[in-house]
């Protein structure tokens, strides 16, 4: 039998192992399930850096700032080959690069969060898996159009004149077309955070006015791409069941809106009236505090961008 020569046997194995250079290429999928637990996480591996140059400290700042509104940053800060080499006896990192992209066609698994009867009828009405895509693409879609509302407009005011050169902000009552920079990004995180809980498999109940006016534009789009392209809407669902309750939007009307808020005394009003009062009745600013029945979301999630 021959000598392995891959494996060195003997009291010199120990050095010649020690010798080796190796280059090691890790790909990971990942996918975010806590994302408050992965910011702590982040923020507790940065509170532990040494930063050197003229400001240490205004380092560790920005990086703490950078973790607690961005995924991408916080995986870095828990990813970086020097973080990771650390917890490795033996070893020493002789340099390394850390590369995070989002990947484009990643959506979660609506037929396992939403999941029907074997015979594939609910019954009762239910939001199917193929109305929770098309909605959470919808979402996704707005969020993302709003931060780019913000990035090319910042607070520059909508006017009449220029309404249809915004995508998402020029369709929000006038009232708010003015509104200041904080405001519109978190009017854009709250079509996220409709679409957060459709990816843990929870219905989108909005909990405050400013969720109730994103669902509804959500849902108006949702119905409106249905409409105009149905055979795009069909290749999106690829194998997700069919079932009864597909795209039925006067159900997510009546099941979706209204769980949570103040008490409605006029019962003659249609969900939509009911919304428009009370964006009317009360100022934007405070349009994002959450219903007094809701669960609070967590003040800390930070933003995309």
């Amino acid at each position: 039998m021959g000598e392995r020569n891959d494996h060195p046997q003997g009291p010199g194995a120990a050095e010649d192992a020690g010798a080796q250079e190796i280059e090691a290429t890790v790909v990971l999928g990942i996918r975010i399930t806590d994302w408050p637990a992965l910011r702590a996480a982040a923020q507790a591996a940065v509170e532990d850096l040494d930063f050197a140059g003229i400001d240490p400290e205004g380092q560790r700042v920005q990086l703490l700032r950078e973790v607690a509104e961005d995924p991408n940053a916080a995986l870095g800060a828990l990813l970086h080959p020097d973080r990771l080499v650390a917890a490795i006896p033996g070893i020493e990192a002789l340099g390394g690069t850390l590369e995070i992209s989002v990947t484009d066609d990643f959506a979660p698994d609506f037929a396992e969060l939403f999941p029907l009867d074997d015979d594939g009828d609910t019954g009762d009405w239910t939001l199917t898996p193929r109305t929770a895509c098309l909605l959470h693409t919808q979402l996704i879609s707005l969020a993302d159009a709003a931060y780019e509302d913000l990035d090319e407009h910042g607070e520059d005011p909508v006017t009449l004149a220029d309404e249809a050169d915004w995508s998402v902000l020029g369709r929000l009552p006038q009232r708010t077309w003015s509104l200041h920079r904080g405001w519109r990004r978190a009017f854009a995180r709250a079509f996220d955070d409709l679409a957060d809980d459709l990816a843990l498999g929870e219905w989108p109940l909005p909990r405050c006015a400013a969720e109730d006016l994103a669902l509804r534009l959500a849902l108006a789009d949702a119905r409106t791409l249905l409409g105009s392209q149905p055979e795009s809407v069909a290749d999106m669902m690829g194998d997700l069941p069919a079932d009864l309750y597909d795209y039925d939007w006067d159900g997510c009307t009546a099941e979706l809106f209204g769980v949570y808020g103040p008490d409605e005394d006029d019962n003659d009003l249609d969900t939509g009236q009911r919304i428009d009062r009370l964006l009317a009745a009360t100022h934007p600013e405070g349009w994002f505090l959450g219903y007094e029945d809701a669960e609070e979301r967590d003040p800390a999630r930070g933003y995309r961008r």
